[in-house]
């Protein structure tokens, strides 16, 4: 299939690195404190307790013989790269781990952080191999550059770059399975409409493989079976910041219990930091600091809150919601045990290391919880000041009402309503589960305002009964009666696609591509591309039999399709 990224081809921008250097502002780097402990040189590749600092100065460790996957075309069109640059070796040497021969003011090391473990409110150092919690952190994520390109601040970070002091004995690789999934997905996210880290590049290696746990072909187990061998890769992810919940929170426990002379100042510094990456423009950096924290407080709660809105609406289920997993900046991060929910079902949970409390319709009181932790550590930079620590728990307390009214809106928009209408949205929701509905294409139809029933059963896994039909049937005529009350039914259709997608993501439709892309073959991804990143557009009729349709009863079950595990 021909796509309009083989002919859209810009040449215009940044063509070269050398170029690209001429941005680079290395802020994190120039504004906060190293690993007091860290090696000079960046070879720093084994587990090791990290007990001060902000970032260890590490080198990645390149993948060998690199190979050309993919790039984002829009998203090098809004940087203002050119499409030529990514074809280039010296950018190939760059994104594929190999910082050697990079021009100044580039550095020809990257850095990886810190951050602590919280899951759903509650701390955690098991995981940590030195029972401390001094070992968690970025154990295959490393930043390789900030720039400012267009008036905006990026950081850019390889992902399966290979250890850090993080790694926790793991290999810090990442395989093209993994790595295809989070770069079609980054983008799909943006094109949906909901703040997300960015695709840059994707490169896989012609010769190196690691060995991961996963199914075999046709498996209906719910755990892996086999090690299989798979092709390493690195893809870079892009955003303003990588600064997470996580990450503060580990400095905010640090400062609670006094771990160190430099605890709190190191706490304050990557709060400052946090606002002058992430809330710019919105916190004075004049005020004092218990107001920007108030307000870095506000501000936080109001994006994370349209951002877990936002996941529901498009049917996305992050699937490991951990506070190292939240982006400070409100913004989806981590794209590994994700998953989006075709037939409709309020605990849809994709990971099978997962539980309910992070399946999908629970979304936000995991959201919750993170923000808790975040307050928590905020809290520690108030303890002089009880009228603003007493102001701060009030925004804490007020997370679940904003949620609420943020919940409710998204569903009056995907329902077509002026008006929220809490026993509707329960009526429907009941009879989607008891049908078994897919949630993208029912709303997509419903987009359309139909007469009657008949185009909403385009979404029906199974026949509505006899006993269910009649309540069908009037779940829709209220609907309808209420939809058509407001009349401009034009507009409201136009409105209601602008937020329910035609096309979603299909995991049964993406393994194919990782599949082929470990036998040298990409054309699937770049059709994924296509497809993806233009989710509400009406498209081709072949493109529409293909990916707008209802997952075959042969994927229900399904493992590394309906389930799969984090191993990646």
């Amino acid at each position: 299939m021909m796509t309009h990224l083989q002919t859209d081809s810009v040449q215009t921008g940044v063509k070269s690195v050398s170029e690209l250097a001429e941005f680079a502002d290395y802020s994190l780097l120039n504004t906060l404190k190293s690993d007091p402990q860290a090696t000079e040189t960046g070879d720093d590749h084994q587990p090791r307790q990290v007990f001060s600092g902000h970032y260890v100065p590490v080198k990645p460790t390149p993948i060998a013989d690199p190979q050309y996957v993919a790039h984002s075309h829009l998203f090098f069109r809004e940087l203002g790269l050119a499409d030529s640059l990514a074809q280039t070796d010296a950018f190939k040497q760059l994104f594929s781990g190999d910082l050697s021969q990079l021009p100044e003011p580039m550095r020809q090391m990257g850095w990886a952080t810190g951050y602590a473990l919280s899951i759903y409110g509650t701390e955690y150092i098991q995981q940590c191999p030195f029972q401390t919690g001094n070992g968690y952190g970025d154990g295959r994520a490393i930043s390789v550059l900030e720039t400012e390109l267009n008036g905006q601040r990026w950081e850019m970070q390889l992902k399966g770059a290979g250890p850090t002091p993080y790694c926790r004995g793991g290999d810090g690789r990442a395989v093209l399975r993994s790595s295809v999934r989070e770069f079609l997905a980054q983008e799909h996210m943006h094109a949906l409409g909901v703040p997300t880290s960015r695709s840059l590049s994707l490169f896989v290696s012609q010769t190196e493989t690691v060995y991961r746990p996963w199914y075999f072909e046709g498996s209906q187990s719910r755990d892996p079976e086999i090690m299989m061998s798979n092709p390493v890769a690195i893809s870079t992810r892009v955003a303003p910041s990588f600064l997470r919940v996580g990450q503060i929170e580990l400095f905010g426990r640090r400062t609670r219990k006094n771990e160190h002379p430099e605890a709190r100042n190191e706490l304050e510094m990557i709060v400052r930091h946090l606002i002058e990456r992430e809330y710019k423009a919105e916190i004075d950096a004049d005020l004092p600091l218990a107001d920007q924290l108030l307000l870095l407080a506000t501000l936080f709660r109001d994006r994370l809150t349209s951002l877990v809105a936002d996941w529901v609406r498009v049917g996305y289920c992050q699937g490991n919601f951990n506070s190292d997993n939240c982006a400070a900046g409100g913004y989806t991060l981590d794209y590994g045990p994700f998953g989006f929910c075709e037939m409709f079902n309020p605990v849809f949970q994709p990971w099978t290391g997962g539980g309910r409390h992070f399946s999908f319709l629970n979304q936000p009181q995991a959201a919750e919880m993170n923000f808790n932790m975040f307050c928590s550590a905020l809290a520690q930079l108030l303890v002089a000041e009880p009228a603003a620590l007493e102001k701060l728990n009030e925004i804490r307390a007020g997370f679940a009402g904003v949620m609420t009214e943020k919940m409710e809106r998204m569903w009056a928009s995907k329902l077509g309503m002026a008006e929220f209408d809490s026993a509707l949205l329960i009526q429907l929701l009941k009879l989607m589960v008891q049908t078994s509905v897919d949630y993208t294409i029912f709303f997509r139809e419903l987009s359309a305002i139909p007469e009657d029933m008949a185009p909403l059963e385009k979404s029906f896994y199974k026949r509505a009964t006899e006993d269910e039909a009649p309540h069908w049937e009037g779940w829709f005529q209220q609907w309808r009666a209420a939809v058509t009350g407001r009349g401009d039914l034009d507009g409201i259709r136009e409105a209601m696609k602008r937020v329910n997608p035609k096309y979603t993501w299909r995991e049964w439709l993406v393994v194919p591509a990782y599949q082929q892309a470990a036998e040298g073959d990409f054309t699937l991804i770049e059709e994924l591309q296509a497809v993806l990143t233009n989710p509400f557009d009406e498209q081709s009729q072949a493109v529409e039999d293909n990916y707008y349709r209802l997952r075959p009863e042969a994927f229900f079950v399904a493992g590394g399709v309906s389930h799969y595990s984090c191993s990646s």
